[in-house]
């Protein structure tokens, strides 16, 4: 079952069925869903997704799934889960606009890193960017994520596939 991560600012917890206006609301806005999977979708595609997190990856415990609070609203999402293609585990996360710029980012993520390593004892994560998001490169950048190599989208955009090694943080 996916635990509760507690940061200095953020509260990382299992979603809540009432959270779905929110969370539909977080990836409807164009500023985060470019970023995400294959960039905005339909809100059906959402409110799908919204519940498959709920009868699929909770019911199946597939992997870890947040719902990231901060002072109880809803700011954004997180992810660590299994990826074929990368050979390990990926951690995934979205903040609203309006925690952009203040750090959360680096908190969030550095806690699905710390989770990884720690409760589900991985040696390495991994995470893909958008080579244009050059905000969440400098965020896992930080956090010592290194770039492994680039790949080349159908549509001729270039996906950034970094890793954080546990022994070289």
């Amino acid at each position: 079952m996916t635990p509760t991560l507690r940061t200095a600012r953020l509260l990382l917890e299992p979603y809540r069925r009432e959270d779905e206006e929110d969370f539909v609301a977080l990836f409807l806005d164009e500023r985060v869903s470019r970023w995400m999977g294959d960039g905005p979708e339909p809100e059906a595609e959402y409110r799908a997704l919204f519940g498959r997190v709920f009868t699929k990856v909770y019911a199946q415990e597939l992997f870890d799934v947040w719902a990231v609070r901060q002072d109880g609203r809803l700011v954004g999402h997180a992810e660590i889960k299994p990826n074929e293609e990368l050979g390990g585990h990926e951690i995934i996360y979205a903040l609203a606009p309006a925690a952009w710029g203040s750090g959360l980012g680096r908190e969030l993520a550095a806690a699905i890193v710390a989770h990884g390593f720690g409760a589900l004892g991985l040696t390495e994560v991994h995470a893909t960017v958008a080579e244009p998001n050059t905000a969440s490169l400098a965020v896992l950048g930080k956090l010592g994520f290194a770039h492994v190599r680039d790949v080349t989208e159908d549509d001729g955009s270039v996906t950034r596939v970094l890793t954080c090694r546990d022994a070289d943080r």
